[in-house]
């Protein structure tokens, strides 16, 4: 008998509580920038010692972080369920959390790419958390993060269109559903899947939608215990 399909939909908030900082907190790596001078293509081609820099700090606090509750909660959903997580974040603390199967809208902290033409086709592990000015990727071209910024297309969207669309049950965590296209997915999935909504904050979600106002470490470890009954 086949598993039912679960899809977890994370945002920044989940990240958040294992330390990493959203850009729309007071406080941390982000309120010390401009959006506009680190994490866009004109930021990279007017200064991408900068932006570098910035992505180095951010991959440093991403290895210096650990999942948490929640990530192991969602983790343990895999004993019953098919579960499949797409995130916003860039972090790799699902996979860490336990996680076998993770869509990366906006890419992964850990990754570098080739900032030439060539960049969607050529993929590089970064293992180390530092990427230095005159590190290059095998075509020739400084390596770039792997992350999706403001104004770039999101090339994982149709895989994460086509994983939704047959969910049984949404369960959507830490997210204001304000980033587009990325929020959009959730139009694709089935009207008749069961919704869950974890956050502490007021997000505006349709009616359909179970909302749990909570913190994401203590209201997914609470809805994974619900589920696996």
């Amino acid at each position: 008998m086949a598993k039912q399909k679960i899809i977890v939909f994370t945002g920044a908030g989940i990240s958040a509580e294992s330390g990493l900082g959203t850009f729309r907190d007071n406080g941390g790596l982000w309120e010390k920038y401009n959006i506009e001078e680190v994490a866009t293509p004109e930021a990279w081609s007017k200064n991408p010692e900068m932006v570098t820099e910035f992505y180095n700090m951010r991959r440093k606090q991403c290895y210096a972080s650990n999942p948490n509750e929640a990530h192991f909660a969602i983790a343990k959903l895999e004993d019953k369920f098919d579960v499949e997580v797409i995130t916003q974040n860039i972090d790799d603390l699902h996979e860490r959390g336990g996680n076998s199967k993770v869509v990366h809208l906006h890419g992964e902290i850990n990754k570098v790419k080739s900032s030439g033409p060539n960049a969607e086709k050529e993929y590089f592990i970064q293992k180390d958390w530092e990427v230095k000015i005159g590190d290059q990727c095998a075509d020739g071209y400084q390596m770039r993060p792997h992350v999706v910024w403001f104004g770039e297309a999101v090339p994982m969207i149709d895989e994460a269109i086509s994983i939704i669309n047959d969910a049984a049950i949404v369960i959507v965590v830490g997210t204001s559903l304000n980033v587009y296209p990325a929020a959009g997915i959730l139009n694709y999935a089935p009207h008749n899947a069961k919704y869950y909504l974890i956050d502490p904050s007021e997000v505006s979600v349709p009616s359909y939608f179970n909302v749990i106002r909570s913190s994401s470490t203590k209201g997914v470890p609470e809805l994974v215990e619900q589920l696996m009954i």
